[in-house]
């Protein structure tokens, strides 16, 4: 990386190549090893999920079925939700509902694509919203008008520090939501910082699906959150992970005036999205399973041949928006990501005129992670949270010092 300063992950390991995509995703025992596994180690995607229950739910699939996938994970799901609904003790209730959450959500990973998906889909929202009753401060759910549909986000916002208040407008990633990323964002709550959780584009509860014009929906997020009193309009940061921080990388850009920067976590830029190197990682052993059908879910099509074909509009390089003055940004990721090649990290860094900083872990793949030293809430409290920390602050005190 050239004409920058790199802030660099202190592990053991040096830079290599990344690992080689597999040809064939995995099979439905190959897929309960794996997930078990990354439930006795904390590892992305099975984050938080207790092992014990990891093993009752794969042992009642048989199949790659996605109904059945859902319900399995939904089965035990329903356990905890019901421990919660009869408890009289309110941190009995919040725990199971948080379990009874991310099971759920599991049991709809990575996309909602069948009837049995969605409907574990709409209960961890469900859940997680019972498990927001016992927040303090509490959680706002807002909906934006946006067209004939609405945006629907999660605002929270410190209680005590002087108004207004800054705030990080967190985008979840292809296959995390808003809900896992307004859980990872309460930890700004006590730094005196507030969030706006939404979805990405395909995901969740967005409006739409993903396109090349799909960043509206965070522009008019953002004229929204120009009308809240209690936000400081003049100190909004985003914060995109993985397929987030793709749009996060693009307002830096289009929405350079009203940000004050950017976290991009694993940034596709522009080789992600072109066709050897999607058919490459199309069965990558870093992603559990279903890459592909995530992604036709999130873009809304038929084929990988089609999505192939579509993809190149996607590259930022193509829509003429690297070189262009932009905000602030901050960079994260990690040199073996087989989603996301370094070489889009690198471009990112190396646009423009504007210096960046840098965050990569050399030994780390996708989000800069590895399963010890550097798992997911480990980057973020150590390196995210402190940058938006100190870059919201010295705008604050560079505001100060200007003051008449």
């Amino acid at each position: 990386m050239r004409d920058l300063s790199l802030i660099v992950a202190a592990v053991i390991g040096l830079a290599c190549q990344p690992a080689h995509a597999q040809t064939t995703d995995r099979t439905i025992d190959e897929i309960k090893t794996e997930t078990l596994a990354r439930a006795q180690t904390g590892a992305y995607p099975a984050l938080g999920i207790q092992p014990g229950d990891a093993s009752e739910a794969l042992g009642r699939i048989k199949s790659r079925d996605p109904d059945e996938w859902a319900a399995a994970w939904s089965a035990v799901a329903d356990t905890y939700s019901a421990k919660a609904k009869a408890a009289s003790d309110p941190k009995e209730a919040d725990v199971n509902f948080v379990r009874a959450w991310r099971l759920y959500y599991f049991g709809q990973w990575p996309a909602p694509t069948s009837p049995g998906k969605l409907a574990a889909y709409q209960k961890a929202v469900d859940a997680y919203l019972q498990h927001a009753r016992y927040f303090d401060p509490p959680l706002e759910v807002v909906h934006i008008p946006y067209g004939d549909k609405e945006i629907v986000g999660y605002l929270r916002l410190p209680p005590h520090a002087p108004r207004p208040v800054p705030l990080v407008l967190a985008i979840s990633g292809l296959d995390s939501r808003k809900e896992t990323v307004s859980e990872t964002y309460a930890a700004a709550i006590p730094e005196g910082i507030g969030f706006f959780a939404v979805d990405s584009p395909g995901t969740g509860q967005s409006p739409r699906k993903a396109d090349e014009t799909a960043d509206q929906i965070y522009s008019r997020v953002l004229d929204y959150l120009a009308t809240r009193p209690e936000i400081d309009k003049n100190r909004i940061l985003v914060h995109g992970q993985s397929f987030g921080a793709y749009w996060a990388a693009k307002l830096a850009h289009t929405e350079a005036k009203r940000l004050v920067g950017a976290v991009t976590q694993s940034p596709p830029i522009h080789r992600t999205f072109q066709p050897d190197f999607f058919r490459a990682r199309m069965y990558t052993r870093e992603y559990l399973f279903d890459y592909v059908p995530a992604s036709l879910f999130v873009y809304g099509m038929k084929s990988a041949d089609e999505l192939i074909a579509f993809l190149p509009k996607m590259s930022l390089q193509a829509q003429g928006l690297l070189g262009r003055p932009t905000a602030p940004i901050l960079v994260v990721g990690g040199t073996r990501d087989t989603q996301v090649p370094i070489e889009d990290l690198e471009l990112l860094i190396n646009s423009g005129i504007d210096p960046r900083e840098a965050w990569i872990n050399p030994a780390g793949g996708h989000m800069g992670r590895t399963a010890d030293a550097w798992p997911d809430p480990v980057i973020f409290r150590k390196i995210i949270l402190p940058w938006e920390v100190r870059h919201l602050n010295a705008i604050a005190g560079a505001k100060t010092a200007g003051a008449p």
